[in-house]
């Protein structure tokens, strides 16, 4: 069932400076927020110092808050575990402090991760909100301990929290460490001639659900301003694509036929074989569907790489 639209008034966005923050601004710009403002932290701010958060809040007095801001790259969180802790759970639990001491009285839409739910068994797919949570990084704990943090905040203080649960979200922008960028990046090089017809890839039979960052973006705006308080959703296309499709698709796009080297390197021995997952809760509440074209993804990714070449 949709919900009555909820105002957004000024809207404080963390993490402006991110991927998906950098679409946020876009889109804001766009008029796809309804905001009347939307601001973000001052330059030299620390979400791991307490009095940095609270004299933003002070500042901002936001009527809404959408929390990206985020240690979000998992092989650095088995790097530095107490980094990802510091930043994603105790800069959390700093926001949530200085909202409530400077009597805040909006939304609060806390980006999470479908990395939460774990290794999710083949006859569990897809994956939706009634799967229960079971973390196998030290990124994905950090984000289901900042979820309770948020809903604890929902139950004892009357917080009117939302938590969003994306799964991959991809899209012009998105640096060359995450793996669609960088076999953009490689394919663009060989039809470009700078390197040989070889692209070194991970597992790339793989399935994952990926959604366009544009359509993300859409679904925190439609989550601020008509999903339920307390609610947690699942954000995601809904489609299961192997990476080699994806690959083969890149491709044909670039107007290359490399061969395909797999790389050890890349390999993660407790690598989840197959992942979709399911947004209709999402899209009963609010009425959210993901709208950008997979191949319009692609080519704004392969735009990129040749743009960064």
């Amino acid at each position: 069932m949709k919900t009555e639209h909820r105002r957004v008034g000024k809207l404080l966005l963390t993490g402006a400076n991110g991927f998906v923050g950098q679409h946020v601004l876009a889109a804001a710009a766009r008029g796809e927020f309804d905001a009347d403002v939307i601001q973000t932290p001052p330059a030299g701010w620390d979400i791991r110092d307490p009095a940095s958060v609270s004299q933003c809040i002070g500042t901002c007095a936001p009527d809404t808050v959408l929390h990206l801001a985020a240690q979000s790259f998992v092989p650095r969180s088995f790097e530095d575990p107490r980094e990802t802790f510091d930043i994603n759970v105790f800069g959390t639990l700093n926001l949530l402090e200085a909202l409530k001491s400077g009597g805040f009285r909006g939304r609060l839409l806390y980006v999470s991760s479908g990395d939460v739910y774990g290794r999710v068994p083949d006859d569990a797919l897809p994956v939706d909100e009634r799967r229960q949570a079971e973390p196998r990084n030290p990124y994905a704990a950090s984000k289901i301990a900042a979820e309770q943090l948020c809903l604890a905040w929902h139950r004892a203080e009357g917080l009117d929290v939302v938590i969003a649960r994306p799964f991959n979200h991809v899209g012009p922008g998105q640096g060359r460490k995450f793996v669609l960028p960088a076999l953009a990046s490689q394919a663009v090089a060989i039809a470009e001639k700078r390197q040989p017809a070889t692209i070194e890839a991970g597992d790339i039979d793989v399935t994952r659900d990926f959604t366009d960052v544009r359509d993300i973006v859409g679904a925190y705006a439609a989550m601020l301003a008509r999903g339920h308080a307390g609610a947690t959703y699942v954000v995601a296309s809904g489609i299961e694509r192997s990476i080699r499709a994806i690959l083969s698709e890149m491709c044909r796009l670039t107007g290359i036929d490399p061969e395909i080297r797999i790389d050890s390197n890349k390999l993660r021995p407790a690598e989840q074989r197959r992942m979709v997952a399911s947004s209709a809760l999402l899209n009963s509440h609010t009425g959210w569907q993901p709208r950008v074209p997979f191949e319009t993804t692609l080519q704004s990714i392969i735009q990129d790489a040749s743009r960064e070449s």
